[in-house]
C-alpha cells in the first residue's frame, strides 16, 4: 500500500506545533512530569488508544491493536525539563521559572503523537501493534529502568523500539542514523579524602588533603592516556574539587565530583576498580584515609545493526538518500533508552536541528535552544512508516 506519509505529517505540522509549544510553556522536571503526562493521556485517549498512566509514577504507556495479530514495536520518547531558566523573547517561551525544554523532550512527545495520529488513519492497515512509551526522568536519576521494570516491554512483547533526539550538529530536515554505539555509557565519582588538618605554617606535622586530592586528580587521566587502550574512547571528568575555608589553616577533608564515560560496556565495569587502585595508592602513600562511591548510571546505548539498517531504507524512501546521513562519530553524553536497547533491537536516531537562517544554532542545554519546528510532521511521518514498514514487512 502507497501511504502519502509525507503528505500527512505536512497536512498535520500546525496542529503538532501548537501542541508541541503547549508542552514547552510548561516543563516539568523528572517524575514531576503529572500535567505533561496528564495531556499526553487525554490526546491518546481522543485518538482511541488503550492508555495506561502513573507507569514508573508518571510515565505514560499507550497501544495502537493492528486489524491482524503480528509484531509488536515500540516508539519511546522522553518527557522531562530541565533545571534551566530559558531566556528566549519568543512568544511559546517557558512560563515556569527556572525549568525549560532545553534538550527538546518537548518535541520528542510532539513526534510520538504525531505518529500516533498517523498511525490510526491507517489501523486497519497494521498487522501487529504500536506501542508508544512517554518516559519520565531521563535527564536526572533515568526512568527508562523503572519503566521497563514495570513491563512496559511485554503485554504484548514488544519485537522492536524505535527513539531519537534532537540534534544540533545535524542539519535540520536531515536525519543521522549510526550502526553500533551512539551515545556513551555515564556513571559518577565522588571521593572523599580524609587528611589531618593543622597549621599551614607546619605542613609536616599535617596531611595535606588538597594536595593528595591533587595527585589523584592528575593520576586519573593516566587512565585514559597510559593504562587504556587508546583506540578505546574513556573520558574522566572531575568538576568539583572543594576543600578549606581560609588561607593559612590546612584543611581535614577535600572533596571531589565527576564522571567517567565510555562506549565499551565492558571496560564500563573495569573503571570503578582501576580508579579505586589509583585512589588507595597515593592515601595509603600519605597516610591519608579516604571514602570513594563509584556509581554507574546509564550503560552505552548501542545501536542494532540489522534494525537501524532497515530504519535507514525506510528514511531514505521518504526523506530521499541526500537528506539520510550515516553516522560514525558517537557522543559522549547519556541516554537511558540504553536500557531498552539492552532487551529488544532498536535503533535511536539524530534528527537534525540545526538551521543558521532560523537561528537555530545553540547546543543542547542551552537557555536559547529552540527546535525547527517545520519538521515536526515529518518526523512524525517517518516514525510512523518505519513501524508500519516493521509490522508489515
Amino acid at each position: 500500500m502507497n501511504i502519502p506519509w509525507s503528505e500527512w505529517g505536512e497536512e498535520i505540522n500546525e496542529e503538532l506545533i501548537k501542541i508541541r509549544r503547549a508542552f514547552h510553556q510548561y516543563p516539568e522536571l523528572g517524575y514531576e512530569e503529572r500535567k505533561t503526562a496528564e495531556r499526553i493521556a487525554v490526546l491518546l485517549k481522543e485518538l482511541g488508544l488503550e492508555v495506561e498512566t502513573n507507569v514508573a509514577k508518571t510515565g505514560v504507556v499507550a497501544l495502537l491493536r493492528g486489524k491482524e495479530p503480528g509484531k509488536t514495536i515500540a516508539i519511546r520518547a522522553d518527557m522531562d525539563a530541565l533545571p534551566l531558566q530559558e531566556e528566549s523573547k519568543k512568544s511559546y517561551r517557558s512560563k515556569v521559572e527556572g525549568k525549560m525544554h532545553a534538550c527538546g523532550h518537548d518535541a520528542h512527545i510532539t513526534y510520538g503523537i504525531g505518529a500516533a495520529k498517523l498511525l490510526k488513519k491507517y489501523q486497519s492497515h497494521i498487522k501487529g501493534n504500536v506501542k508508544f512509551i512517554f518516559q519520565p526522568a531521563e535527564e536526572s536519576v533515568g526512568g527508562a529502568k523503572p519503566m521497563i521494570e514495570e513491563g512496559v516491554l511485554e503485554n504484548p512483547k514488544v519485537d522492536a523500539i524505535l527513539g531519537g533526539h534532537v540534534w544540533p550538529d545535524t542539519p535540520s530536515g536531515s536525519i543521522e542514523v549510526l550502526n553500533g554505539p551512539v551515545m556513551a555509557s555515564t556513571g559518577q565519582i565522588y571521593l572523599e579524602i580524609h587528611g589531618k588538618g593543622g597549621h599551614a605554617a607546619r605542613p609536616h606535622e599535617n596531611i595535606d588533603p588538597i594536595m593528595i586530592a591533587q595527585e589523584i586528580l592528575q593520576r586519573l587521566q593516566t587512565l585514559t592516556s597510559r593504562r587504556i587502550d587508546p583506540l578505546e574512547s574513556l573520558v574522566i571528568s572531575i568538576c568539583s574539587f572543594q576543600s578549606g575555608e581560609t588561607y593559612n589553616v590546612m584543611p581535614e577533608k577535600a572533596v571531589l565530583k565527576g564522571t567517567f564515560r565510555t562506549l565499551n560496556n565492558k571496560l564500563r565495569v573495569e573503571i570503578p576498580g582501576k580508579i579505586e587502585n589509583i585512589v588507595e595508592n597515593i592515601t595509603k602513600h600519605y597516610g591519608a584515609a579516604y571514602t570513594l562511591e563509584v556509581t554507574h548510571l546509564y550503560p552505552a546505548t548501542i545501536n542494532h545493526e540489522g534494525f537501524t539498517d532497515f530504519a535507514k531504507a525506510s528514511a531514505e524512501e521518504l526523506l530521499g538518500k541526500e537528506n539520510v546521513i550515516q553516522g560514525n562519530k558517537p557522543s559522549m553524553a547519556g541516554e537511558d533508552f540504553a536500557f531498552y536497547l539492552e532487551k529488544v533491537p532498536g535503533t535511536f536516531l539524530r534528527i537534525g536541528n540545526y538551521n543558521a537562517e532560523k537561528n537555530l544554532i545553540f547546543n543542547l542545554h542551552n537557555p536559547h535552544f529552540d527546535i525547527d519546528e517545520a519538521q515536526i510532521g515529518r518526523v512524525a511521518a517517518l516514525y510512523a512508516k518505519i513501524a508500519m514498514d516493521f509490522l508489515n514487512r
